[in-house]
């Protein structure tokens, strides 16, 4: 793979990263909020973070032919998303985490009740930025609700169960994350595609491999926690495998996990050749997601 290779500032480009760290921090200052909700969501949407989603919204943009930035607006709708899922998942009734990038939680940092208001909060500022995105805002809106809506479902399988009877856990597995943490993902590359004014075979496409990266990122954060430590991907360790949850480590086994990556990596990046040269990003983001260590 080449993504020993890939540099993150390659991945991930400053000026492009400036942007949409100006543009979250502009929607929370104009928000409205008191001053202890206003440090609350600042702290755990502006406190870190690669801005994966965020960026696939803008490359997916590029991919199909018009500038990242006709995707600014979509691209921090899913954002917020994104950690509005994070400090609720950090909550003591759900995984009760007490690090997430390298820091206290929200629920730790504030309290558990400001924690769950901030993640309200960012769940309606969400909704607000999606309808900021111009023509598209309604179409935006609806992938946004749609992704979110399966999001929570993967969560609670995740958590809860509520699997139809009979089903095997490799069944359960892919379900589990290809709501929880693809939808997300896959949301992210179709409004980017969306607001790029995709054609439908290259909306097709983003649409593909958004599916495919999505169980991918999900397999390769699965392997991290049962092969880094804690200090080195900025939050807990094992805890899924603790509590008896389904990974792709616990249903594959470590060797066959790496395997399932691999077919994934490859399946991501055939996706893409309907697009031609504008997938040059989306193929870069590919290598790097495939080999990511943290």
């Amino acid at each position: 793979m080449r993504s020993a290779t890939i540099r993150e500032s390659e991945v991930f480009p400053p000026p492009l990263l400036s942007e949409i760290e100006q543009r979250l921090a502009r929607f929370v200052a104009e928000a409205g909020y008191s001053p202890n909700l206003r440090e609350a969501v600042e702290y755990a949407l502006l406190g870190g973070g690669k801005r994966l989603r965020p960026m696939l919204a803008l490359r997916c943009c590029e991919a199909v032919g018009a500038s990242p930035q006709s995707a600014l607006e979509a691209a921090c709708a899913v954002e917020m998303v994104h950690a509005f899922s994070l400090v609720h998942d950090d909550l003591p009734a759900l995984d009760n985490d007490s690090m997430r990038r390298g820091k206290p939680t929200v629920h730790v940092a504030f309290s558990e009740a400001m924690a769950i208001l901030a993640g309200d909060a960012l769940l309606a500022l969400a909704l607000h930025a999606a309808c900021s995105t111009g023509k598209e805002s309604g179409r935006i809106a609806h992938e946004l609700t749609n992704a979110t809506s399966a999001m929570i479902t993967g969560q609670v399988l995740d958590t809860l169960g509520g699997f139809p009877d009979g089903e095997g856990d490799l069944a359960r597995l892919h379900s589990i994350h290809s709501h929880k943490t693809g939808a997300l993902i896959r949301c992210s590359c179709r409004v980017g595609a969306i607001c790029g004014g995709a054609r439908p075979a290259a909306f097709a496409a983003i649409d593909r491999w958004g599916d495919f990266i999505g169980l991918m990122f999900q397999a390769v954060d699965d392997l991290l926690d049962v092969t880094q430590s804690a200090d080195h991907v900025g939050k807990a360790v094992a805890k899924d495998e603790g509590a008896g949850k389904l990974t792709y480590p616990s249903v594959y086994g470590v060797d066959a996990t790496r395997h399932e990556i691999s077919r994934l990596r490859a399946d991501a990046l055939a996706s893409l050749e309907p697009i031609g040269s504008g997938a040059e990003h989306l193929l870069t983001l590919t290598e790097y997601l495939a080999g990511r260590t943290r």
